[in-house]
């Protein structure tokens, strides 16, 4: 019996180790280069393995992205836990609150900054990120309201989120850029909180 196999597909199960320093590779790739000029052949060289092992483990260039995203997205998955616990009435608070500590920690920043520039600059990017936030935020957070038309309370609270986001950590304009994060959540929990559970609002 032969004992060839196919040039990079690993002989036994699937090694933890590498496809992490793959997924780390992916994000260091994507965070300097961004997505039009990283490669599967660029991510491979990072990793320290073959090109055809980062197709065995993750598929085509889209793939590797969406699966490099989701772990830069893990922290915000838990939005809908910060959304349910506590008053009501002060939902906008700790949704403003909960974002502002995901962007303000560096170790949680930086991987999504890398995911926004490559999002912002390449169509096929964005709407890799896009179905990622749709399914494993937005939808879950939506889930958590007892008010009409969730989803699009979500969506106006998100383009809120959004907008601080770019203005403060990706082109950081002055001077939301260097205002202090509480000064920050107080000026924009009043309009989360409307868009969350004021009943006027409608589509």
């Amino acid at each position: 019996m032969s004992t060839t196999r196919r040039r990079g597909r690993p002989a036994g199960p699937a090694s933890g180790d590498t496809r992490e320093r793959i997924l780390a590779a992916a994000r260091e790739e994507f965070s300097a280069r961004g997505y039009d000029r990283t490669s599967v052949r660029s991510i491979g060289k990072a990793a320290g393995v073959d090109a055809a092992l980062v197709h065995h483990y993750f598929g085509t260039k889209e793939q590797v992205f969406a699966a490099a995203i989701e772990v830069s997205f893990a922290p915000a998955q838990d939005m809908p836990a910060a959304m349910a616990g506590g008053d009501a009435g002060a939902m906008g608070e700790r949704v403003a609150r909960f974002m502002l500590r995901i962007w303000e920690n560096p170790q949680t920043r930086e991987p999504l900054l890398a995911v926004v520039r490559s999002a912002v600059t390449n169509d096929t990017a964005a709407a890799v990120l896009r179905g990622l936030v749709s399914r494993t935020v937005l939808a879950r957070v939506a889930g958590e309201l007892r008010a009409p038309d969730p989803e699009f309370r979500v969506q106006l609270a998100a383009a809120q989120l959004v907008g601080i986001v770019m203005l403060r950590y990706v082109v950081k304009v002055e001077p939301i850029a260097s205002a202090d994060p509480e000064r920050v959540v107080a000026m924009i929990a009043p309009a989360l909180q409307r868009y969350l559970t004021d009943p006027d609002v409608r589509p």
